[in-house]
């Protein structure tokens, strides 16, 4: 039987800017992972990525 995986992760990557960082969507879909960005940016003190 296959086992089929999915999972999502939000997470922040390196702007140009110093204090901004932009938020990627990451997808792994049984365990090959693709990243895209939202083309939004975040300021990392405000990020909590337990949350």
């Amino acid at each position: 039987m296959l086992e089929n995986s999915f999972g999502l992760t939000f997470f922040l990557k390196k702007s140009t800017k110093k204090n901004e960082k932009y938020v990627y969507l990451r997808i792994t879909v049984d365990g090959i992972p693709k990243e895209v960005s939202t083309k939004h940016k975040w300021d990392p003190e405000r990020w909590n990525q337990k949350t």
